[in-house]
């Protein structure tokens, strides 16, 4: 759902959700890459180099350089096609690599929020096409992702505004929050990556799931709730969110 066709709500309350290593295993882009493979978009050097990022994410966390040329690919690979055909390319990925790639546990979590009348945002520098199919295809509210520039119709391949990551992710959700009228003491953020913690301490819930070295020093340090996916912990974290989290009342 595109969030500009949503009226701004005097009581929302948001919780925004990253996607690479929280709500699912590794990152997303390395399966545009692979699926743009498939489909002779990109040449075999470029696919390693994906599989490469992807490793490095899974073995030792997110790298901004890395993560950021990663993207920085995949969004090239849009250059010259309509946004119908990267969707359809985006429904292919989520089938084929990204749901089996889910955490249960955190899309549990999400359905939590939901049922306490929250709207749920996924927040990333994935692509926002592939994003906002992923958020469909959950059933969520919205994503807000990577935006790429468009000209009649045919992606440019260039990033329309900047990547979503870092304090750019704080600064969006920021905004986002005040143009839906929602209070950020309220507001809820779950992430994985030390990267993510302006955008953490933006809001006045914070989970880290499965933390990397610098997030989870911090969140001890801060007293934040951590989340390893294991059953006892998620048990743990929707009671939580049953129990602490302001349900929105309807009818407003």
């Amino acid at each position: 759902m595109s969030h500009e066709a949503l009226p701004p709500s005097d009581n929302a309350i948001i919780a925004f959700f990253d996607v690479d290593n929280t709500l699912m295993r590794g990152a997303s882009v390395y399966y545009v890459g692979r699926a743009a493979w498939k489909r002779g978009l990109i040449s075999l050097r470029d696919v390693a180099l994906f599989a490469w990022h992807q490793f490095r994410f899974l073995a030792v966390g997110e790298n901004h350089n890395h993560i950021s040329s990663a993207k920085d690919r995949a969004l090239g690979l849009s250059a010259g096609h309509t946004e119908q055909g990267l969707t359809d390319l985006a429904e292919e990925i989520y089938d084929q690599d990204i749901a089996p790639k889910l955490w249960p546990e955190t899309v549990a979590l999400t359905k939590e929020h939901l049922a306490k009348g929250h709207e749920v945002w996924l927040i990333t520098a994935t692509p926002q096409l592939v994003a906002q199919v992923i958020a469909d295809r959950l059933g969520l509210t919205g994503a807000l992702g990577t935006r790429v520039e468009a000209l009649d119709g045919v992606f440019t391949g260039m990033i329309d505004g900047h990547v979503l990551h870092g304090a750019e992710k704080a600064f969006v959700a920021e905004a986002f929050a005040r143009d839906r009228g929602a209070n950020l003491a309220d507001c809820w953020a779950y992430s994985d990556s030390g990267n993510d913690i302006p955008l953490l301490s933006l809001v006045g819930n914070r989970v880290v799931v499965n933390p990397d070295v610098r997030l989870l020093a911090h969140a001890l340090r801060e007293h934040w709730t951590i989340l390893q996916l294991k059953r006892s912990s998620i048990r743990d974290a929707e009671k939580r969110v049953k129990r602490e989290a302001r349900a929105v009342k309807r009818g407003r």
